[in-house]
């Protein structure tokens, strides 16, 4: 123990000292404004098209969780998708590696469907000497596992978060495209609907930006522009459930309208900040009790701010052709906020999936169903974590045997020797 009891009173007094000086209910009282005002449409205070603005009519709605849970669902099969990764690994010769795990599940489940497997190795190096790609899928397990390995571009810095983008997201998208036709009804994948990190090298510093510009990245967006194409042709929707929202554009723009304006400041960090504050409710104005019996959740809206400018109609989509209308592959969310855990989720869809009513209004039952009913990620998407998922002592067992097969150890720092897992 290395606070004592005084130490912890301590900081629990400073804390209420803080606590003191700020008052959630302006925090409340702001989003209110913020909803009711702002977001039809929000746009940049320079001008330009909107970059959120709702689709129908804006409005936040409640959805009991006993009664939800237990209506049926639009869509008699249900399948998601997830990638997971060991982790960027360094080596002392000075080799860059991730791997990436992809894997579709079913609901109901399709024990053929859980097996197959897509895996990328993306290894960067600075050595002149080239890697070969494997521009071809290699097989293996009776054909249920394909397997790539991928040069990265070379950089200066950001190697880690190179290889590890390219892996995550060549392996999901291509796993999509390869087992499309094993879905039937609806495709949730974990996560955002495009590869955000990716799309986010649009907007980081030269070296990531002129990175974006590289065949290989391009290809892995022609990818997931292709999976809205194939699935829109098939006339199944495919939507994305993000766990952890990190989206900061609406917040920003509403700082700089308010800072332009000399009315204050916005007081949220994220999207997700300000989304808790409009959709969390409590039994009273004074009540520290916060309502579990309803999940509450916005209407949909188009999304063209941040990376997600990118796949509208006014971004290029990396230069990737699309043969839909571009309008089509913009991005549309809504937000659901469940109190039982005091967490918010994000829903995506590409517009092509939420420009008609009905559609719209079923992929939201769906998700709000499964939410209320898993007290968490929609079951398909639960299913497919689990496929995809690479724990921790996995990771340390495949480190050792890289480590083995490249004749070479990981670099290690202190935080290597402090926080030894209890798998090792």
């Amino acid at each position: 123990m290395t606070l004592d009891p005084v130490h912890v009173d301590d900081i629990a007094s400073m804390a209420s000292s803080i606590a003191d000086s700020v008052d959630d209910t302006d925090y409340d009282d702001l989003a209110r404004t913020v909803w009711e005002s702002w977001l039809d449409p929000l746009s940049s205070p320079d001008g330009g098209r909107p970059i959120i603005e709702p689709i129908g009519e804006k409005r936040l709605h409640a959805a009991n969780v006993d009664d939800i849970a237990l209506t049926e669902t639009p869509f008699p099969t249900v399948h998601g998708l997830d990638s997971g990764t060991i982790n960027p690994t360094t080596f002392k010769n000075g080799l860059v590696l991730d791997v990436a795990h992809a894997a579709m599940a079913a609901e109901p489940s399709d024990l053929d469907l859980h097996r197959a497997r897509s895996i990328v190795m993306t290894a960067h190096t600075h050595d002149p000497v080239p890697i070969f790609d494997t521009n071809e899928w290699l097989k293996s397990d009776r054909g249920y596992t394909r397997k790539r390995i991928l040069r990265a571009p070379r950089v200066n810095r950001y190697a880690e978060g190179v290889v590890h983008a390219l892996s995550l997201y060549l392996a999901e998208s291509a796993h999509a495209l390869e087992y499309a036709e094993a879905v039937s009804d609806l495709l949730i994948l974990d996560g955002p609907v495009y590869p955000k990190e990716l799309l986010n090298w649009r907007d980081r510093d030269a070296e990531l930006n002129d990175l974006a510009r590289d065949a290989k990245p391009k290809a892995i967006v022609e990818n997931y522009v292709r999976i809205v194409e194939r699935f829109v042709e098939r006339d199944v929707p495919v939507a994305g459930f993000v766990k952890n929202p990190g989206a900061k554009h609406i917040v920003r723009t509403v700082k700089k309208h308010l800072n332009e304006s000399g009315d204050g400041n916005a007081p949220w960090v994220d999207d997700t900040s300000f989304f808790v504050s409009l959709l969390e409710r409590r039994d009273g104005p004074d009540s520290e009790d916060r309502r579990t019996d309803e999940l509450t959740f916005t209407n949909w809206f188009i999304s063209r701010g941040g990376s997600d400018r990118q796949m509208s109609a006014d971004g290029d989509a990396f230069g990737v052709e699309r043969n839909l209308d571009p309008e089509s592959y913009t991005l549309t969310f809504f937000v659901l906020y469940d109190p039982r855990t005091d967490v918010c989720y994000r829903v995506e869809a590409p517009y092509a999936f939420t420009k008609d009513a009905d559609r719209r209004e079923n992929l939201m039952h769906h998700i709000v169903r499964d939410v209320a009913a898993t007290r968490g990620p929609p079951q398909a998407v639960e299913k497919a974590d689990e496929l995809a998922r690479v724990s921790v002592g996995e990771k340390a067992a495949l480190r050792r045997k890289l480590s083995e097969k490249l004749g070479s150890d990981a670099v290690k720092s202190y935080d290597n020797i402090r926080w030894v897992d209890a798998d090792e």
